[in-house]
């Protein structure tokens, strides 16, 4: 954006308190600031105005005076994001679609639901439990992220490994442009003609359109489901299990890997029988009939062994296998308690370099005299290193920062990507530089322009500019990053 706003704060409050319930147009700084971030709270900025809509033509006559008078909109869900793609532009509007909160339809016979943005992701599953039927993307955050801000981020979870990330589990969304208008995207049908503008959509950030109803599939819950605990005595055979099961033609409905951090944390936390003394753990569930589930946990069993498990438990009854799966989900809040502050980074890796990465990730935490507690989505190489500090102690919270640029250019040099499903937003922004070349990002901006000429939508977040990024890769250091990564790409 390079024009400035046309109208005043005061003048914009007035103007939406016309249509909307005043207590729901917040102005005052003091309400403002539970807004100021998402749950990545080390990038802050007070907004100029919230305003918090309950119908979709108020969301559009949001958006038409927004556009009108040069007013940046930043669309937010439940505010769980991890890469400050919510947080506000102090010029502009946080457009909060958290009254949406309904479930519209649920068709039990097509597997469908129809939602409104603000519906909660574990809110999908519980009403569609009654039918037999449950949403499959389940992040870690599913108890309060929204089905919205899953479509803005594609979010995945511990189950995207066999059901997908959100963009295949999604028919259609409907979404309002940066000029107010509102358009459908997908259809009920299992293809549809012309370009793939759902996909397009999906991950994008809030930079192309606002979402206002998303249609998502609907999974029959498996028969049987029954999870495997193994334990292993050092990380590199632990990363080569990874590959071995895969290998051996067992797809898991999850795959999970926790380092010795995150295992002693959140056993602390949860009780679940954690194999404390392994160096690393997997968690691999397979569900399915009850036949294909027993042959799969021998087959499974017997690869862990061969590859040096030097434990392997496999849960008994449904309650344990919701035990041992509450330790994964609980894995952020559970480091919480041993570290003043901890940054929860996101990348991804092809999973023949997990052993190469969690190395490397052990000696750069020595270098930065930082501990790093590693647990994440090994079946598909989707690390979320968290990177412990204390704020207060002057130079941790940029070592913090400087770790996890480190991290995010290590997966780009293997062959990966700075994100899996947290997003770019604002926080990987300097690393679009590295892992995409000039051509690329400028078809970013093509692809932005064609759908937001004004560039009100969530400015600032996701594409860097060009000079932003020659300037970033001029630093000596980082030329010579990007000149590695580039030869490895060949």
């Amino acid at each position: 954006m390079t024009d400035k706003p046309t109208i005043s704060r005061e003048q914009l409050a007035d103007t939406f308190r016309q249509f909307i319930d005043p207590a729901f147009v917040i102005s005052d700084d003091e309400t403002l600031k539970p807004y100021e971030c998402d749950g990545l709270a080390m990038y802050r900025e007070l907004p100029m105005l919230v305003v918090l809509p309950d119908t979709v033509a108020h969301v559009q006559r949001v958006i038409c005076i927004c556009h009108e008078h040069n007013i940046p909109v930043v669309a937010r869900g439940a505010g769980t994001g991890l890469c400050a793609g919510a947080m506000p532009h102090k010029e502009g509007v946080v457009l909060s679609l958290a009254r949406f909160d309904r479930i519209l339809e649920l068709d039990p016979l097509a597997r469908t639901a129809r939602l409104q943005p603000g519906v909660r992701n574990l809110a999908i599953s519980e009403e569609a439990a009654q039918y037999g039927l449950y949403y499959g993307p389940d992040p870690s955050s599913q108890i309060a992220c929204s089905i919205g801000g899953n479509v803005a981020e594609n979010a995945g979870g511990v189950h995207c490994l066999k059901y997908g990330l959100t963009v295949h589990n999604i028919l259609s969304v409907e979404m309002i442009t940066a000029e107010g208008d509102r358009v459908t995207l997908g259809s009920d049908g299992l293809d549809c003609s012309g370009m793939d503008l759902l996909a397009l959509i999906t991950g994008s950030e809030g930079l192309l359109g606002v979402v206002t109803e998303v249609k998502v599939k609907l999974l029959p819950k498996p028969e049987v489901a029954q999870v495997i605990i193994a334990g292993f005595d050092s990380i590199e055979k632990a990363g080569d299990a990874v590959g071995g099961i895969i290998s051996h033609g067992i797809i898991p409905g999850g795959l999970e890997m926790m380092d010795s951090h995150a295992i002693i944390a959140t056993d602390d936390f949860c009780h679940a029988g954690y194999p404390r003394e392994a160096k690393a753990l997997l968690l691999c569930e397979v569900d399915g009939t009850e036949e294909e589930v027993q042959q799969h946990i021998a087959e499974a069993e017997a690869v862990f062994r061969k590859l040096g498990a030097t434990s392997i438990r496999t849960s008994q009854s449904e309650e344990e296998r919701a035990l041992l799966w509450k330790g994964r989900k609980s894995a952020f809040p559970a480091v919480g308690r041993i570290s003043p502050d901890y940054y929860c980074m996101d990348g991804t890796i092809p999973r023949r370099y997990l052993a190469r990465v969690l190395l490397a990730m052990e000696k750069m935490a020595e270098e930065f005299a930082l501990r790093v507690a590693n647990v994440f989505h090994a079946g598909d190489g989707n690390l979320h290193p968290l990177i412990l500090f204390d704020a207060n102690v002057p130079g941790e919270l940029e070592s913090a920062e400087a770790f996890g640029s480190r991290i995010l250019e290590l997966c780009v040099e293997v062959g990966g990507c700075i994100t899996g499903e947290h997003g770019v937003g604002v926080e990987k922004i300097r690393q679009m530089a590295v892992q995409f070349n000039d051509n690329e990002l400028q078809q970013f901006h093509d692809i932005k322009a064609a759908f937001d000429p004004t560039g009100i939508l969530n400015p600032g977040k996701g594409v860097p500019t060009l000079r932003f990024c020659q300037e970033y890769r001029s630093i000596e250091h980082k030329q010579h990053k990007h000149e590695q990564v580039e030869a490895s790409h060949g």
